[in-house]
This record gives C-alpha cells, structure tokens and sequence, in this order.
C-alpha cells in the first residue's frame, strides 16, 4: 500500500489489484462496510500514523473509493465534522453527487437533493417535478449502533416516520417508510442517513432478504429509542 498524506485532515491510500487479491477484499466490501473491509481502515490508519503522521479523526471519518480496473483502487479518508459539512464550498458538488446516488430508487429524494443545491448557492430553489410513482421507504446500513444514535439525534423529533433496525454480518440496518410524515421531510431524512451510513436498497427483495436473514432488534420506533440510547 502507498499512503500519501494531503493535509491534516485527510490521506490517500493505493491498494494495488494484487494487494486487493491478497487480502481478499472487493469493492463491495467497502461499500457495504464489511468486517474486512473495517480491518483494513484500520491497518490504513496504523499505518498513516506511523509512515505520514496522520492524526485519525476525532468525530466521524469519510472515506471514498475510486476504482482504476487496470491498476487497483484509491481510497480518501478524511475527517468529517458537521461544521465542515456546512462550511465545505464543494457543498454543492456533494449535493449533486446524492442526487445522482438516489435517482434510480428516489425520483422524489434527487428533486429536493438538487433543491438543496441550489439553495446553497443562494439561486432559485429548483421546482420539485411530479413523480408517478414515490416509493415510500428505503434500507440503510451502518457500521455501529453509534452511527445510527448519531443520525437519530440530527432528525426532528416530532418525524413520524415507521423505523425498524435489524442486525446481519455484523451490520445494522435501518428500514425507514415514510408513514405519517411529508414526502419532503422523509426525503430530507434519506438525505441525511448517507452522512452516517450508506444506502442497501428500496427493493421488496432486499427487505425480504433482510427479514429472512437478519435479526430484528427494535421493532418499532427505532428512531425515537435510539436517540435515546
């Protein structure tokens, strides 16, 4: 691996196709944030200490991938704070980059994903256009109970949406419907579950896959009880 420190807060790590091949260790295991994948965060960070003097997050770390097929894969890791966030002047970009992530799945979520983007800029909010079908729930993954008590304490406290959190491979999923709540106030809750975790799917088979396989451990209002954990 070759660790490349870009400034106090973030480092750049090469893993070759033949190190990926060592390890055992795909792209998807970053994505769904596997134990693997965890132990290498890990292992990247010791050595980021020890090669760059990297010092490791003190709040929440982001991380991104990028894929070169004929050589292997770069990931960034940097330090997320929620000032940052705000103060970030690539906001927009970031915005546009969950609008692209959620279109497929969440026509309704990329409108007020885009809305969001404009506003930050301080243009006309953009007009959110009908949509036929709004699919009225989704599934998120985190790595720790934690990162789910974190994204519950940002949510208002009066949302009434249906939540339910399950466990599998060592995962928490969060199944989140829309219920009583506004399409735009669950929209802007799907938002804000990709600043903690990462999207699993809106799909019957996926919650299927995940009622068969997983555990459920909150039933109801997981939301409301994990704030209060």
């Amino acid at each position: 691996m070759k660790i490349e420190r870009i400034d106090d807060k973030t480092v750049k790590c090469f893993i070759s196709n033949e190190e990926l091949e060592e390890l055992e260790i795909t792209y998807k295991d970053f994505i769904l944030r596997s134990e693997k994948a965890k132990e290498v965060v890990e292992d990247i960070i010791e050595q980021a200490v020890e090669e760059v003097g990297y010092k490791p997050p003190e709040f929440a770390m982001d991380m991104q991938i990028m894929m070169m097929p004929d050589k292997g894969m770069i990931l960034t890791l940097s330090e997320r704070t929620p000032e940052d966030l705000k103060k970030n002047p690539m906001l927009q970009e970031y915005l546009k980059e969950v609008q692209k992530t959620l279109e497929e799945h969440f026509p309704n979520i990329a409108a007020i994903a885009g809305k969001a983007a404009k506003e930050s800029t301080a243009e006309e909010p953009l007009q959110e256009k009908s949509v036929q079908e709004k699919p009225d729930y989704a599934l998120f993954v985190f790595d720790s109970i934690k990162q789910l008590s974190d994204y519950a304490s940002v949510l208002p406290k009066n949302l009434r949406m249906i939540s339910i959190l399950y466990r599998m491979d060592g995962n928490y999923y969060l199944y989140l419907q829309k219920g009583g709540a506004s399409y735009e106030r669950y929209s802007r809750a799907c938002i804000h579950a990709l600043e903690y975790g990462v999207l699993y799917g809106a799909a019957e088979d996926k919650l299927r896959y995940l009622q068969e396989h997983g555990e459920c451990i909150i039933e109801d209002k997981a939301i409301v009880k994990l704030r209060l954990s």
